[in-house]
């Protein structure tokens, strides 16, 4: 189990989002694959990314939630970005790139979760805004030499356009999930 919530001090405002672990995995998958279509500004590109390296089938299933403090907001452009998870959100609801999964994610249970999700977006403030979570992202450490948290030049996976974390793609990664 998996959960998405508001910062502690907003909690009152909008209920938590619980998922299973495969509901996760689906939400994520289909908010990268309408992020990776729709991301035109490095800042955009750098949501998708960070959403991308919620990947259970590398990091581990039921330890990819998190509160929506610990995104990569920024206080100067904490309205934009809102605007591109909005966005991200109506692109997976109206089913953008599904295509390239190897399944059918269920509508209705999609709409009502990114609906949920939406709502939690828009609750959002500048007083959620922990711009140190951003410096603690993209800062790089020995760890990173190889392959650094926000791949260099916002590389896309070949076979599912999707933009590449340092974990690699998240649709291949849960397509190895399977066969394993």
């Amino acid at each position: 189990m998996n959960e998405i919530a508001m910062p502690r001090s907003a909690a009152h405002l909008v209920e938590s989002l619980r998922m299973t672990n495969t509901a996760t995995s689906v939400f994520m998958e289909i908010l990268v694959l309408s992020g990776s279509y729709i991301a035109e500004t490095d800042r955009e590109k750098q949501f998708v990314i960070w959403l991308a390296q919620r990947d259970q089938n590398i990091i581990g299933r039921g330890t990819v939630g998190f509160d929506l403090d610990e995104m990569p907001w920024l206080e100067h452009d904490l309205e934009p970005m809102k605007q591109f998870m909005l966005r991200m959100i109506d692109g997976a609801r109206n089913k953008t790139q599904w295509q390239i999964l190897d399944y059918e994610p269920g509508e209705d249970w999609c709409h009502a979760t990114l609906d949920h999700f939406s709502a939690m977006i828009q609750a959002l403030d500048q007083s959620h805004v922990d711009e140190q979570q951003y410096m603690e992202w993209t800062a790089l450490d020995e760890e990173d030499e190889y392959e650094p948290t926000i791949p260099v030049g916002y590389p896309k996976c070949a076979q599912h356009d999707v933009y590449l974390s340092c974990l690699g793609c998240v649709i291949c990664n849960a397509k190895k999930g399977e066969d394993d």
